[in-house]
């Protein structure tokens, strides 16, 4: 294959005006649509159909052209002889050590020059997969692990990290924000599937090029970009999907356009999804099962027996998803993006608050999330080759962000619901450069600056009368956060067989809070907070590949994540008779980590990837008992709860293994497997004790096979137990969430599933993918989730493009 595509660029052909080319993927030999073709000048282009074809009429003889399409790299060749058919093999970005990854250092590089490991997923990948959510497709990587509170959740866990120590960005562009907490987020379920383009995640610090955060890695969404059409008619494209899942009655439909000129294209893409309440598996612990539920009647709660204790009441809820692009190229080397993002779901439970017990009687009557909805206006401009003396290439990037969510919570036959809702303005500007030294080095290098605006509201409304009241609200309302930041990362590269990478980071942090309002419920002994911090970071790391064979990692990192206001403003109940209160006395914690990879590679035969890695976290910032004013307890919301308050007061170990390994039987039949090991204690109080996001050991196992218009995938996914002992003494107290033992006590059962996925290409415009996930019927729970996973699941999607 390498000698017959070397043979196509080195030799050329010339063109007659009935000469086509067919343009397919090496390996797969599948037809590769969409790909442009066109001359130095740009005054010359093609596009090749659904079967790869396009006529390369336009063309001159001994006429240099290139073939360009997102997923490929890109390749020329001259024509230089007449009258005969031809075909080109493009190879894909994302071939093991050959794949291109973005996120290391805002711009491409080679997978085998990173020094940490970082794992992708492509759209061909996404499509097969058909998650319903990000934070599924997040899990199916093997490397990620998914926390769930309801349906509407997905929490992923990193290497014994979560939530605002990971950091989330789309197209460059960070997600987190100020209100990013320690407990679980969902905000990740925001980015819609159907427009991701490629996802890579960075397992390990990130924090020299992302700042505050990445402790324990980044994900990075990069979203489909509009095609230009490279000549003067307009190039159309469409993409029509239903999708249908039976454990929670999905209803899924999406639908993007694309229209391309010579330099302009636009992107637009919808997607609604309603779900139904979830259905948990039939064979597993009996503590799941949801026996009971509240219901409102005529304005009086009740207790409802449920019919089928199996239907997790209530968890389901619909979402919509908007994306818009803009592209305009004026040249190959510059182009103009504009991305507007927009989703929004409608209410939903949170469903482990509602199987909570007070006594004998179900604790809440309501706890709702209110409307998760996030925007974002991005413009990007991308410069990819210049004569400065300054850079080669540049990026800047400018967006603003806007995030809403509420809380909605009422006790079972009270009359007050409790109303708390935020908002988060979120300003961002980032310029990245790169810049080679010489053949051997370069240097990359960028400033940012983010402000984050906090408006937070709290109210206790009465059912009876339809009065409302203030009351305490979750965030200082009127807070904001702000970060300033430099860093340089430097690259040598003596031979193709030895890349060095350092690089560091200097972040200065302020934030500001005003406690005025909320000290007329809570009587704090401060008005006001304000936090001036500074961190630096580095990173230092080589990537040696001795052989064809063999290939080396090691990577030193030091992060860091700073307060926000969530950690030192927030006021709510962390657990049922505690409530959090801020503490304006916090500091930034850092963690000093090294990785070590090894991967052994037999012929592309069979591949083996291991990594080590260790991590320990100092100044921690945990939630802790606290005192106010030399009390231990205060009134909140109509009940004596014991203070808490986020503190540096903690030091964390944290270690794991990584194994994957991959097996080509044929070109068409292989077998992947990942599994991961990690441990790890934190102090609490002088006593070393399990840390709270450490997930049980866990992976996966998929034998695919695939030629021409079937692809075939059957995987098994597993978990093992976490015993009492095991869980952090935060997990110990919430045992409505877990399966007891023996002796009473909460643990984390053991699971394992089987499933089997495929996808069948009706025609080039008809695909149709069925799985069928949790063939036996499983009844488990992910670690720490306050929702069982699915029951046995059929999932029928359609799809149709033109």
């Amino acid at each position: 294959m390498k000698l017959r595509l070397s043979v196509l660029l080195i030799f050329s052909f010339l063109i007659s005006n009935s000469q086509t080319v067919t343009v397919l993927e090496e390996g797969s030999n599948e037809p590769v649509s969409g790909v442009a073709i066109f001359n130095i000048k740009k005054d010359k282009s093609a596009i090749t159909d659904l079967d790869g074809k396009a006529s390369l009429e336009l063309f001159d003889t001994n006429e240099t052209i290139f073939f360009q399409s997102l997923l490929y790299k890109k390749r020329a060749l001259k024509i230089t002889k007449s009258g005969v058919d031809f075909t080109v093999y493009l190879v894909s970005k994302i071939e093991d050590l050959n794949q291109i990854v973005i996120s290391a250092s805002k711009f491409e590089q080679s997978k085998r020059d990173i020094p940490q490991t970082i794992v992708n997923i492509n759209a061909k990948d996404i499509e097969f997969e058909n998650p319903q959510t990000s934070a599924d497709l997040l899990e199916s990587t093997g490397n990620v692990y998914i926390q769930k509170s309801q349906l509407g959740g997905g929490s992923p866990m990193i290497r014994g990290f979560s939530t605002n120590r990971l950091l989330i960005t789309v197209d460059g562009v960070r997600m987190n924000n100020a209100t990013f907490r320690g407990g679980n987020l969902q905000n990740v379920i925001s980015i819609d599937p159907f427009t991701i383009q490629n996802t890579e995640i960075t397992l390990g610090a990130g924090s020299v090029v992302y700042g505050s955060d990445a402790i324990g890695g980044v994900m990075s969404f990069y979203t489909k970009k509009p095609q230009l059409s490279y000549k003067d008619s307009l190039f159309f494209s469409a993409n029509a999907a239903v999708r249908y899942a039976s454990a929670n009655k999905e209803k899924t439909g999406h639908l993007d356009l694309n229209f391309g000129l010579k330099k302009w294209a636009f992107l637009t893409s919808v997607s609604y999804t309603d779900f139904d309440d979830l259905r948990m598996g039939m064979h597993g612990p009996d503590d799941y099962l949801r026996p009971e539920y509240v219901e409102t009647i005529n304005g009086e709660d009740i207790v409802v027996q449920n019919e089928n204790p199996r239907i997790q009441t209530p968890t389901g809820y619909d979402q919509i998803n908007v994306l818009q692009k803009v592209r305009y190229e004026p040249k190959e080397d510059l182009s103009f993006d504009l991305g507007l993002y927009y989703t929004t779901t409608s209410s939903y439970a949170r469903y482990d608050r509602l199987i909570r017990y007070r006594g004998d009687n179900l604790r809440s009557a309501e706890w709702d999330y209110g409307p998760q909805r996030w925007f974002m206006g991005n413009f990007q401009m991308t410069k990819l080759s210049s004569k400065s003396n300054l850079y080669d290439k540049l990026q800047t990037t400018v967006a603003y962000q806007n995030f809403q969510e509420g809380r909605f919570d009422r006790d079972f036959q009270s009359n007050d619901r409790s109303i708390r809702e935020e908002a988060v303005d979120a300003y961002s500007f980032n310029v990245d450069l790169e810049k080679d030294l010489s053949d051997k080095s370069t240097l990359f290098y960028g400033i940012e600056y983010v402000y984050n605006k906090i408006k937070s509201t709290g109210e206790q409304f009465n059912t009876d009368t339809n009065t409302s009241t203030p009351t305490v609200s979750r965030y200082p309302n009127g807070s904001n956060w702000q970060s300033m930041a430099a860093y340089a990362s430097f690259k040598y590269k003596p031979n193709a067989k030895f890349v060095f990478q350092s690089g560091l980071r200097y972040n200065h942090i302020i934030a500001n809070a005003d406690f005025t309002e909320n000290n007329e419920f809570l009587n704090l002994p401060y008005d006001s907070t304000h936090l001036d911090a500074g961190a630096l970071t580095g990173t230092a790391g080589i990537s040696w590949m001795p052989s064809d064979m063999i290939q080396w990692k090691l990577n030193a990192s030091t992060a860091f994540r700073a307060p926000n206001i969530d950690d030192i403003g927030k006021v709510f109940d962390s657990e049922p008779g505690s409530v959090v209160v801020p503490n304006p006395d916090l500091k930034p914690e850092y963690a000093y980590g090294g990785e070590l990879g090894l991967k052994l590679n037999f012929d592309n035969v069979f591949v083996i990837d291991l990594a080590t890695y260790y991590t320990f976290l100092d100044n921690a910032l945990v939630r802790q008992d606290f005192t106010l004013n030399g009390e231990s307890q205060i009134e909140y919301d109509g009940e004596l709860s014991n203070i808490q308050a986020i503190q540096n007061a903690s030091k964390a170990w944290i270690y794991g293994f990584e194994a994957g390994i991959q097996l080509n039987f044929t070109d068409n039949l292989k077998l992947t497997s990942q599994y991961n090991i990690i441990g790890g204690t934190e102090e609490d109080n002088g006593i070393e004790v399990p840390v709270r996001h450490i997930a049980p050991n866990f992976g996966n196992t998929h034998f695919t096979w695939k030629k021409g218009k079937y692809q075939i995938d059957a995987f098994a996914e597993y978990n093992n137990e976490l015993s009492f002992n095991k869980l952090a003494p935060s997990e110990q107290v919430k045992d409505y969430i877990y399966a007891l033992d023996a002796d009473g006590n909460p643990y984390s059962p053991s699971w394992y599933t089987l499933n089997l996925r495929t996808r069948y290409q009706y025609s080039k415009a008809l695909t149709i993918t069925a799985s069928l996930e949790n063939i036996t019927d499983q009844r488990y729970q992910t670690y720490s989730s306050g929702i069982a996973a699915p029951g046995r699941n059929l999932i029928l999607s359609l799809k149709y493009s033109i």
